[in-house]
C-alpha cells in the first residue's frame, strides 16, 4: 500500500518533523524554522476553555425508535407514527467536577440527549435526577460557586456547600437524592435520565399539555456506595468513561426506554404544588408514565475532542411540537446556555459535525470564527430578498397564548409556595428502602463533618430544621451521629 506524504496544514509536504534547523548540531535554534512554531503554536491551542458544569463527560451516538403513539400530544413529526427513528447523540457528565476530576464522585449526572429530526435538532439538556437544587435561576451562579472551590484556599469546601443548602430549603428534595447511594452511579448506564423541566407539548389542533420526560435505564439501577465510589476514584477515575465505551465496543449497546407525563393545562390550575417549580415532582399515581420510544447508544465517536468536547447542547434547541413554560430555571438556562457555547466554542459552534443539522439550515447568519460557508457560499446574508427561495412557513408559527397577569414584578419564588419538605419526606418514607435511609444518612453525616469554622454550629442546626420538618427520624438520627443537643423548640418548630 502506498504511503502518504506527511503535510503541513496547508497541504505542503515536508519531511523534518523531529528535528529543528539550528545553526551547527549544536547552535541555537534558528527562527525560520517555521515548522517548529507551527507545531508548537497549535500545540498550545488544543484546549477549549472547559465547560464550567458538566466538564468530566463522556458520549456517544445512536438511534431513538417511537415504539408507541403520542401524536394526540405534539405534532413534533419525529412523533407522528410509531416505527419514525432518528439519529442521536448522548453526553453524561458530573456537573461540579472539573475535566480531569473522578467520574465517580457524588455529584447529580448530566443526561444531555440530541435528536437529529427531520425538523431540526432537538436537544433535552437534563440530569439523572428529576428535581434540581434551586427553582430560579438567578441563584445559579451563586449555587454553583459553593459547588466548586474556596476562593482563598482553591479547595472544596463542606462549609460553604452546606451554607448554602441550609439557607435555600428548596434544595432540600435534591439533597437528599445527591447524598443517597443515587448520588454515586455504577456508570452512566445505570441510571434513570430525566428533562427535570416541565416542558410543552403541542399537538396539529393547536391544544397544549405539560409533559415531564423520562429515560428510563434497561440495564437496571445500579449504584455505587460512598466507600465503593471514593475507592474507585482513585483506582480509575475515568471508570464510567470506560464502562460505556468498553460495553458499546463490546456490542453490549446500552439502552433506555422513554416515558412522558401529561398534564393538561386545567390540571395545573389545581395542583398541589407549582407544576413549573423543578424542585418539585409529579406523582406517577396522578399523571401516569406513557411510554414513548427506546433509545439505544452503539457508536463510540472516533475522536473525543470533535464529537464530545465541542458537543453543544441547549433548551432552546426545540423543534415544531415542543415547546417550554414558565418554568423558571428552564427560562434562564434558554439564554445561558447557548451563550456558554457562544463563549466557549465559538458563534459557528452549530456548523461543527456533532452539533450540526444533517438535513438543512437556511437562515441569514453569516462570518465570525471558524466560518464554513460550504452551505450558504454566495448566498444573500439579508432576508427579504429577491434572490433565494427561502420563504417562513406559516405552518412553523408560535403557539399563541395569554397569560395570567400583566403584572411585573420580581416575584418571591417562594411565595405561596413554600412547601419544601413533604415531597423530601414523602422520598425518604415511601422510596427509599431501609438500606437506601441507612445510607443517606451516612452519607450525610461524612459530608457534614467537613463543616468546620466559627459558623459550624449555626450551619447545622438550620439544616437540621430542614431534615426535622421534612421527617423527624431523619433529624434525629443525622443530630444524634453528629453529637448535637437537640433543642425542643426546634423539633416543636419543625412539626
Amino acid at each position: 500500500m502506498d504511503s502518504k506524504k506527511l503535510t503541513l496544514s496547508n497541504g505542503a509536504p515536508y519531511f523534518e518533523h523531529q528535528d529543528s534547523q539550528t545553526v551547527g548540531p549544536r547552535g541555537p535554534v534558528l527562527l525560520q524554522d517555521f515548522i517548529l512554531q507551527e507545531n508548537l503554536a497549535h500545540f498550545v491551542r488544543e484546549r477549549i476553555p472547559e465547560r464550567i458544569v458538566h466538564a468530566k463527560g463522556s458520549g456517544a451516538y445512536g438511534t431513538f425508535t417511537v415504539t408507541h403513539d403520542i401524536s394526540q400530544y405534539t405534532k413534533a413529526k419525529l412523533f407522528s407514527k410509531v416505527g419514525n427513528s432518528c439519529r442521536m447523540f448522548a453526553r453524561f457528565s458530573t456537573v461540579g467536577g472539573e475535566k480531569g476530576s473522578a467520574d465517580t464522585a457524588r455529584d447529580p449526572r448530566g443526561f444531555a440527549l440530541k435528536f437529529y429530526t427531520e425538523d431540526g435538532n432537538w436537544d433535552l439538556v437534563g440530569n439523572n435526577t428529576p428535581v434540581f437544587f434551586i427553582k430560579d435561576a438567578k441563584k445559579f451562579p451563586d449555587f454553583i460557586h459553593t459547588q466548586k472551590r474556596v476562593p482563598k484556599t482553591n479547595l472544596k469546601s463542606a462549609t460553604m456547600m452546606w451554607d448554602f443548602w441550609s439557607h435555600n430549603p428548596e434544595s432540600l428534595h435534591q439533597v437528599l437524592i445527591l447524598m443517597s447511594d443515587r448520588g454515586t452511579p455504577h456508570g452512566y448506564r445505570h441510571m434513570h435520565g430525566f428533562g427535570s423541566h416541565t416542558f410543552a407539548m403541542i399537538n396539529d389542533k393547536n391544544e397544549r399539555v405539560w409533559v415531564k420526560f423520562h429515560f428510563k435505564t434497561k440495564q437496571g439501577i445500579k449504584n455505587f456506595t460512598d466507600a465503593e465510589a471514593v475507592k474507585m476514584a482513585g483506582e480509575n477515575p475515568d471508570f464510567a468513561q470506560e464502562d460505556l465505551c468498553n460495553a458499546i465496543e463490546n456490542g453490549d449497546f446500552p439502552k433506555w426506554t422513554m416515558f412522558i407525563q401529561v398534564m393538561t393545562e386545567e390540571q395545573a390550575k389545581d395542583f398541589r404544588w407549582n407544576p413549573f417549580d423543578v424542585t418539585k415532582v409529579w406523582f406517577h399515581d396522578d399523571f401516569p408514565m406513557i411510554e414513548v420510544g427506546e433509545m439505544e447508544l452503539n457508536e463510540v465517536p472516533v475522536n473525543y475532542f470533535a464529537h464530545v468536547e465541542q458537543s453543544t447542547f441547549s433548551p432552546s434547541s426545540l423543534v415544531n411540537g415542543i415547546s417550554f413554560s414558565p418554568d423558571k430555571m428552564l427560562q434562564g438556562r434558554l439564554f445561558s446556555y447557548p451563550d456558554a457555547h457562544r463563549y466557549r466554542v465559538g458563534v459557528n459552534a452549530h456548523q461543527l459535525e456533532v452539533n450540526r443539522c444533517p438535513f438543512a439550515v437556511n437562515n441569514y447568519q453569516r462570518d465570525g470564527f471558524m466560518a464554513d460557508s460550504s452551505e450558504y457560499q454566495d448566498k444573500p446574508n439579508y432576508f427579504p430578498n429577491s434572490f433565494d427561495d427561502v420563504k417562513p412557513d406559516p405552518s412553523y408559527k408560535n403557539y399563541e397564548y395569554e397569560l395570567d397577569s400583566a403584572h411585573v414584578a420580581s416575584y418571591n419564588r417562594n411565595e405561596n409556595d413554600d412547601d419544601h419538605y413533604t415531597q423530601p419526606g414523602l422520598l425518604y418514607t415511601k422510596s427509599m428502602t431501609s438500606e437506601d435511609r441507612e445510607h443517606l444518612i451516612s452519607n450525610i453525616i461524612g459530608s457534614m463533618k467537613g463543616i468546620t469554622g466559627p459558623k459550624r454550629e449555626e450551619i447545622i442546626n438550620r439544616q437540621l430544621c430542614h431534615f426535622f420538618r421534612a421527617n423527624i427520624e431523619l433529624g434525629m438520627k443525622v443530630a444524634s451521629q453528629l453529637n448535637i443537643n437537640i433543642d425542643v423548640n426546634m423539633m416543636n418548630h419543625s412539626k
